[in-house]
């Protein structure tokens, strides 16, 4: 059964940005933070402020990335899009097999826990849970990495459907619930941005809808008082990597300051890096993202043949996926 995103206000509204300008800059935010971080990715904190002692930072590529090259957190999150316009909804299994026929066409990364879910053998129904039986161990960013997109597209169906969507399509590769829960707290703090209103203060009413099992501990990296250096666990978990970027966003007051703020904590720079823009792009909007970046911005798609998508076709996707597309 397709899970639709139902019906709601798509008006621009006044003032700018309007919604259709943060849908864009969320979607286009969240793979520019990727493509930027990349790069840097395993680094040491303070890497990127060395490399750009002036504050203006640019795609510089390296580590095997070209310039403005996104990685498997946009590619994935790309497939989401796809799947839901193409769907007409949430169709797990064929987000599922999407992700199957990505995952061995050679992408140039691929988190270990993600490889191994799509490659087990395993339903699209039980390859996650059969991971986390055996490994215990599956709270990875690796579902909120890419999240945007379906955050984007159920945005409008309200608190209780698009965090339950976010649950579904993070259930498909991970298996630990409290990565469903943070990646069902990102898609409703965009759906909030998306509306014109602040995320920072949308927080406790996302987390009273967090499953009680896992709402103190949201409770604690979501504070407006933690910092990334009380993270108990490597920015690579689901913990640390939304309460980094919240506090990326909470600390600055612009699009680029916020991503800079993100990649110069170190670790997983491209991940937590995809989850600030994402936040940062519907909080400030699509003109707010620096051209330099999105100039060179770009997305492969192993297993799509040659689709690259750039800034003009992910802009286009979210105007889809918003239903502000005129």
């Amino acid at each position: 059964m397709v899970l639709g995103r139902g019906m709601g206000s798509q008006g621009s509204g006044e003032g700018a940005p309007d919604r259709a300008q943060r849908a864009a800059g969320a979607v286009v935010g969240s793979a520019v933070g990727d493509a930027l971080g990349a790069p840097f990715e395993f680094g040491l904190p303070g890497v990127y402020a060395r490399r750009f002692p002036d504050g203006v930072g640019t795609m510089c590529g390296g580590a095997g990335w070209d310039p403005g090259e996104a990685t498997d957190d946009t590619q994935m999150a790309v497939l989401v899009a796809d799947s839901l316009l193409e769907c007409g909804g949430l169709e797990p299994a064929d987000v599922f097999r999407r992700f199957q026929r990505w995952a061995v066409s050679e992408p140039k990364d691929m988190g270990l826990q993600t490889e191994e879910v799509l490659t087990n053998g395993e339903p699209w129904d039980r390859a996650a849970t059969r991971h986390f039986q055996v490994n215990r161990r599956a709270a990875g960013n690796g579902s909120l990495m890419r999240a945007t997109t379906g955050a984007v597209y159920f945005a409008a169906a309200g608190r209780a459907a698009t965090m339950a969507a976010a649950r579904s399509i993070a259930a498909l590769t991970h298996g630990d619930p409290a990565a469903w829960e943070g990646t069902a707290i990102y898609h409703d703090l965009i759906r909030v941005a998306l509306a014109g209103a602040d995320p920072l203060t949308a927080v406790p009413d996302a987390l009273a809808s967090v499953h009680p099992d896992h709402r103190v501990r949201w409770s604690t990296v979501l504070s407006p008082d933690w910092h990334p250096s009380d993270a108990t666990e490597f920015n690579g978990a689901v913990w640390p990597c939304l309460g980094s970027a919240l506090w990326a966003l909470r600390t600055t007051d612009s699009f680029e300051r916020a991503l800079s703020a993100a990649i110069d904590l170190g670790g997983d720079t491209d991940t937590v890096a995809a989850v600030t823009g994402g936040l940062a792009g519907a909080r400030y909007g699509l003109h707010a993202i620096p051209p330099r970046w999105t100039a060179l911005l770009h997305v492969p798609l192993p297993g799509c043949g040659d689709r690259v998508l750039r800034t003009p076709e992910l802009v286009r996707m979210a105007e889809e996926l918003a239903g502000t597309s005129r």
